[in-house]
Parts: C-alpha cells; sequence; structure tokens
C-alpha cells in the first residue's frame, strides 16, 4: 500500500522546557499528520544520549531518553508544581536546543518528581520493575555509578567497579539512586506507550530507528565486555566507521566497539534476539541503520585518528536474521543500505526482504543514471528527499554544484521557485511504496535547520521547530498532495 510520512525527532517538537517532550505538542503534532493524511511518523532513536548529544550514541539500545519526559504530565501525577520547572530558563532560542542546559536542570526537576513518587504506591510500577528487570537492573546501577563518578566513562572507573566486582555493595550504597532512574525509565515508557497507541488510533504508524552499533560508554558494553572485541583490560582494540569518500576525505570514524560475531552466532544471537525484540514493542516499523554492516564491517584500529587504514570483515549475513525472523516474527523493517555497496549487500538485501532506501538529493549526478532518480525507483523501497544526514531541499539547492542543479532542473522541470515542495511532489509521485520528507523540506528551510552533519560535533541534533509552524493551511497542502498522488 502507497503511503507517505514526515521525519521529525521528538526533540524537534516545540516546547517551553528547552526541548521537545511526549506531552501536548506531540499529541497535536499526531493531529497535524492526521489533517495532513499522512500515515507515518519517522523519529530517531529514544534511548538516553551521550557525549556529542547524538541519538546514535547511547547509554543504552533498551533505555528511553529522560529529556523527551514531559513536566506537565509529571504535574497532572501530582509529582511536580509547576514552579519546580516553568521558572527555569530553558535556553535562548525556541528553535535550539540548549544540551547544556538541559542536562544541568533536568535531572535535578525529575529527582523532585522521583521524591514525590516514593511516598505514593504503584502495582504499576512493580510490574514495570519485574517486566523490564532484564536490562532495568543493569541499566539503573550504571546511571547511578556514571553520575556517582562524575559522568566519566564506565571504563575510567575505579578497577574492581569497571571489571564488575563486588557489585552487591554498589547496590546497597547506591539504592536510592537505582530507584530514581528505575523510575525515570517507568515515567518514560508509561508517556511513550499513550503516546503509541494515540499514533496508531489515529492510524498513524511510528517508525523507529535502530542504530547497528552501540556506544562504548554503554551498559551494554559494561555488562556484556566479551560480546565485543576488546583486550584483557576492556579496552578496544577496533572501531567501527566507513572508509573514505566523496563526502570525507579520511573517513568516518565513529569510535563504536566491533562486535564479537562469532561469540554471539555460537550463544544463537541472544543479545541481538532481546534487542530487537524490545525495539519492536517500542514502534511499529524499525529502521536498521547501516545494514550493510551486517554483511561487511569496516573495521579500524583502535589507535588510530582517522578511518583511512581499516580492513573490511564478514558480518554475520542472512543467518542473524533468520534467526530473529525464528525467535520474535517477521516484522516491519526498513534497511538503511546506503554508501558503498557490493554485490553481496544487495543480495543479503534481497534475500532478507527489506525495502532498501532512496534519497533524491543522491541522484543529481550529471556524469550518470543514478539509482537515486525516481524513473529507476522499484516498488519495495522507501524514499526520502533526504535523512537527518542530508540538508534540507532548499539548502541542498543553494550549496551544490552548478551542474548538478542544472541537471535537477532539467530532470524535475523546476526552478528556484518553491523547490522544496518541488522535491517533495517528486518523491510523493514516485512508484515507492512509502515516501518520506524532513519537516524541514515542508516549510522551506535551508541549512541551518539541519539536524546533523555526520563526523561533526557541537552544532548538531538542535534544530527545533515553532508552535506556529503546524498550521491547518500546511496540513491541507500536504494532504492535497498526499491524495493527488495516492497516498
Amino acid at each position: 500500500m502507497r503511503s507517505s510520512g514526515i521525519l521529525m525527532h521528538i526533540s524537534s517538537l516545540p516546547s517551553p522546557y528547552g526541548i521537545g517532550t511526549m506531552g501536548k505538542a506531540a499529541y497535536d503534532f499526531v493531529d497535524f499528520l492526521e489533517k495532513a493524511g499522512q500515515k507515518l511518523w519517522q523519529i530517531l532513536p529514544i534511548h538516553p544520549t551521550s557525549y556529542g548529544d547524538s541519538p546514535y550514541q547511547s547509554f543504552s539500545v533498551f533505555a528511553g531518553n529522560p529529556y523527551f519526559i514531559d513536566f506537565d504530565m509529571l504535574k497532572d501525577d501530582g509529582l511536580l508544581k509547576k514552579s519546580d520547572y516553568a521558572d527555569i530558563k530553558w535556553g535562548k532560542k525556541a528553535t535550539d536546543v540548549d544540551y547544556a542546559t538541559i542536562y544541568k536542570y533536568r535531572f535535578d526537576v525529575l529527582r523532585k518528581a522521583f521524591e514525590a513518587f516514593k511516598k505514593t504506591s504503584s502495582k504499576a510500577y512493580e510490574a514495570f520493575k519485574e517486566e523490564k528487570s532484564y536490562w532495568l537492573d543493569d541499566y539503573a546501577l550504571y546511571m547511578a555509578l556514571k553520575f556517582k563518578n562524575d559522568g566519566k566513562a564506565w571504563s575510567q572507573w575505579d578497577e574492581e567497579i569497571k571489571l564488575r566486582k563486588n557489585i552487591e555493595k554498589y547496590k546497597e550504597q547506591l539504592s536510592d539512586d537505582i530507584e530514581y532512574w528505575k523510575f525515570i525509565q517507568f515515567k518514560f515508557f508509561e508517556q511513550w506507550e499513550k503516546l503509541k497507541a494515540y499514533a496508531n488510533k489515529k492510524g498513524i504508524k511510528i517508525i523507529g530507528d535502530i542504530p547497528i552499533y552501540v556506544a562504548y560508554d554503554s551498559v551494554d558494553v559494561w555488562v556484556n565486555p566479551e560480546l565485543f572485541t576488546l583486550d584483557e583490560n576492556l579496552d578496544l582494540v577496533e572501531v567501527a566507521g566507513c572508509p573514505p569518500d566523496a563526502f570525507a576525505v579520511t573517513g568516518q570514524l565513529w569510535g563504536n566497539p566491533i562486535y564479537n560475531w562469532e561469540l554471539m552466532k555460537k550463544d544463537g544471537y541472544s543479545w541481538w534476539v532481546r534487542r530487537m525484540k524490545a525495539t519492536a514493542e517500542m514502534y511499529d516499523v524499525i529502521r536498521i541503520d547501516h545494514f550493510r554492516g551486517f554483511d561487511s564491517y569496516y573495521s579500524i584500529p583502535a589507535s588510530h585518528k582517522t578511518a583511512e587504514h581499516g580492513e573490511w570483515k564478514q558480518g554475520p549475513g542472512i543467518e542473524l536474521f533468520k534467526t530473529l525472523n525464528e525467535k520474535i516474527g517477521q516484522k516491519e523493517i526498513i534497511a538503511e543500505n546506503l554508501g558503498f555497496l557490493t554485490p553481496s549487500v544487495h543480495k543479503l538485501l534481497e534475500e532478507a526482504g527489506y525495502p532498501g532506501m532512496k534519497i533524491l538529493q543522491f541522484g543529481f549526478d550529471p556524469s550518470g543514471d543514478s539509482e537515486y532518480l525516481p524513473h529507476n525507483y522499484e516498488r519495495n523501497c522507501v524514499v526520502y528527499t533526504g535523512t537527518h544526514d542530508n540538508e534540507p531541499a532548499e539548502g541542498w539547492r543553494k550549496n551544490t554544484s552548478k551542474k548538478e542543479l542544472r541537471f535537477c532542473y532539467k530532470y524535475l522541470k523546476i526552478g528556484n521557485k518553491n523547490f522544496s515542495w518541488e522535491f517533495i511532489r517528486a518523491i510523493w509521485a514516485s512508484v515507492a511504496d512509502m515516501a518520506i520528507a524532513q519537516m524541514q523540506d515542508f516549510l522551506g528551510l535551508d541549512s541551518r535547520a539541519r539536524m546533523n552533519v555526520p563526523s561533526t560535533i557541537g552544532t548538531n541534533w538542535r534544530w527545533r521547530a515553532k508552535k506556529s509552524d503546524f498550521s491547518d493551511s500546511l496540513a491541507l497542502k500536504i494532504r492535497e498532495m498526499t491524495k493527488l498522488y495516492g497516498r
């Protein structure tokens, strides 16, 4: 069935408290999607973010991001007073996320809510702790220890706790802090499940994102070091990244630990089964980031400062996905199959049967007939004007080469006028089963609203929409185009 949707992360929703949350603005956005005739809301990973604030570098692949818990909903629960959070200056601009300020104040507000919660009793909370204990207990201990150690990575903790010795002693010492982190997760999932149910009731599916790799500074690595290629001191031996290309002359050095695929295979990929099951419970559709890494992955010695001198190694291939299907059933999945693709990657995608991705921005090299041009699309794909890693269409128009732009104008029969809308029209009109555009493109914004510039830190993941952006007139315009092209 043909469908379409909008890519916008929760952090980008409007809010008076510095960052988008799962509160009223999220419900209003779902209503906007419904008015606009959309069936899909795509978001980025919603796990707790670490250094650099990237949703692709998280302390846990199971936990939810505390930044997205809505204060007003906690007030309605009787756990906060408005004065606990409304009088705090959460940032300078309504269209920007000031992560330093969020980090400085948000956890203190959540602590106040926790202190009030301790005076109550909740069967739902006890049931939640039992249901999620397979990851929640370790996560809560990890976060309590991290704050006790001034936010340092677990690899810099004292040897005893780094190697997880005398764990019971720390559980006793930090029992109240551990309970605080469990409470945060309880409220996160309570609010998330309500929001997802609301979207689903409106006929809208949520597309979530599962990064292929985990952060080195994560509970996942601290608790399961044997699942990664670490040395006897639990230091990194090799890290993930991408080789040099036209976009990054020294490659991309992501720094994530590499999986010990051989060991994972021996135990039936049990960690991946748990991870995928939990992810499938959170989202309706799962976008698997860097899908090609399951065929073969680029490994770089941990001591290297760039990604120039890595090597390709064999991944688990189709066996992993067959195991996941056997253990948890087939799920609706999108494979992010961008970048350097070999015949074996194409074969893996074909065997798995997942739709791959097409990016319209990548199609306008005048020297060749690109697979990213609409006339080359197959139905079983998901097409984007651009992803969170790309410029908004208007930014691309301003910054791309003259040759590419001339070819784009010729191919789409357009000019500068309403450029981003013509970009959207091109993918809405295509044969692709799914078409998705960034919210920035519907608003005609340029690169100042860009979500992420890969391999950089400091200015990413910050863009936020204004409440006035989600007008009825814009919803009607989107709806008319969507109806015109049968989506």
